[in-house]
């Protein structure tokens, strides 16, 4: 039988730097994943980088991730191509405003450099928006974005570099128990022992989670991003990112000065899907030309939907596998909720931390596990509230 000191399932974004962030700690590491590296959300996704959440974790989980890709160069043969562009969450209400305040304050708490610029303030700045069109917003200079494909190739670099093994088109199948601990697991190419296992998977986790004989609360979702032809008189480069949380559009610098942004629809059903909506675009299309005027009438370049993760709560999972209630030692299952670009690294970090210590110091865990879902996949915790509008449901 073959043998790895840890099995890491998935090629995506938390799975393969987990695997690397275990090769740096000199443990044997093979990773598994049914397709290709990359080949699902993480290759498709646009790439946001922030540290604005709206929740401890959250935050704590964004501003590791950009410290990462910050400073990539300096540990890996290739970073993921992080632009620092700044990140403006607009306010459209007063209570909006009154939240902001209240997030900002506990962002602060935490060591993130955010600041508040009033709708004059907002205004009288080089941003895009339509004047008067906020109440006014919080801003990070130190938000940005990176290019998907990049991330791809800079892991997969890293991977190679750090002597994970990696074996593409080789299926997850099942988990290996004796005793309550994982002692490995079954895959389409033959069983591999191992002292700990890592599930990773995106919008495949549940069923990742289903084939080790559990249940994840995890789904998928369609999300679309569009590129639009050249911004006419403006820069987006030089200009802040933007995230409309009130109707979950955001946008950052597109190619060839074009603008990208994205969106997804919470009133769709759950599941896969890569076919672009089109009467969704046009009518979301409104709400970014009523913002941004400079985008009104501009022709798009390029279109795309991905399936992306999510859950219920719009908050990670890192903790054990849970069977029958009770959790399998030796396990970990890591999920981003949609997230993989903007939290990936830093969970990856929390797994890694689980597998070789049983503990880590990012972040606290002790309600992020599985066990905070009930039957029904209701969570005993308050949703993220800065977070794209998926469904409340996961299937």
């Amino acid at each position: 039988m073959e043998r790895a000191d840890v099995v890491v399932v998935g090629g995506g974004t938390v799975g393969a730097w987990t695997a690397c962030l275990l090769a740096g700690e000199d443990r044997a590491v093979v990773l598994v994943e049914a397709d290709t590296l990359g080949s699902g959300a993480s290759s498709r996704a646009s790439g946001m980088v922030r540290a604005q959440g709206g929740t401890a974790a959250a935050i704590r989980l964004g501003m590791f991730s950009r410290d990462f890709y910050a400073t990539q160069r300096d540990r890996y043969p290739l970073d993921s191509g992080f632009v620092a562009q700044g990140y403006l969450m607009p306010c459209f209400t007063d209570a909006e405003v009154s939240t902001a305040h209240g997030r900002i304050a506990l962002q602060r708490s935490l060591g993130l450099d955010v600041e508040w610029w009033d709708g004059d303030e907002v205004d009288r700045r080089a941003t895009g928006l339509a004047p008067g069109a906020t109440r006014g917003a919080s801003y990070a200079a130190g938000d940005g974005y990176i290019e998907a494909p990049r991330n791809v190739l800079a892991y997969t670099a890293a991977l190679v570099s750090l002597g994970v093994d990696v074996r593409e088109h080789r299926s997850f199948t099942g988990l290996r128990v004796e005793g309550g601990r994982a002692v490995g697991v079954e895959t389409s190419d033959g069983p591999i022992a191992a002292d700990a296992v890592v599930l990773t998977g995106g919008p495949d986790l549940a069923a990742v989670g289903a084939a080790a004989g559990g249940h994840v609360w995890a789904g998928g979702t369609r999300h679309q991003v569009v590129v639009t032809a050249p911004v006419p008189g403006l820069d987006p480069h030089t200009l802040p990112m933007v995230f409309d949380v009130t109707s979950g559009i955001y946008w950052r610098p597109g190619e060839e000065g074009g603008l990208l942004w994205g969106m997804s629809n919470p009133d769709e059903h759950p599941g896969r899907a890569r076919e672009f909506d089109h009467a969704y675009y046009e009518l979301m299309r409104e709400r970014v030309a009523t913002l941004y005027p400079a985008t009104a009438g501009l022709g798009v370049r390029r279109s795309w939907a991905a399936t992306i993760d999510y859950t219920p709560d719009h908050l990670p999972i890192i903790g054990p596998l849970l069977r029958h209630g009770e959790p399998v030692a030796g396990t970990v299952v890591a999920g981003a909720g949609g997230h993989g670009m903007m939290w990936g690294p830093g969970v990856a970090r929390a797994a890694a931390d689980l597998v070789l210590h049983g503990r880590t110091d990012l972040l606290d865990l002790t309600d992020l596990g599985l066990d905070r879902f009930d039957a029904d996949g209701r969570s005993r915790l308050a949703a993220d509230p800065i977070a794209l509008p998926f469904p409340q449901r996961t299937h």
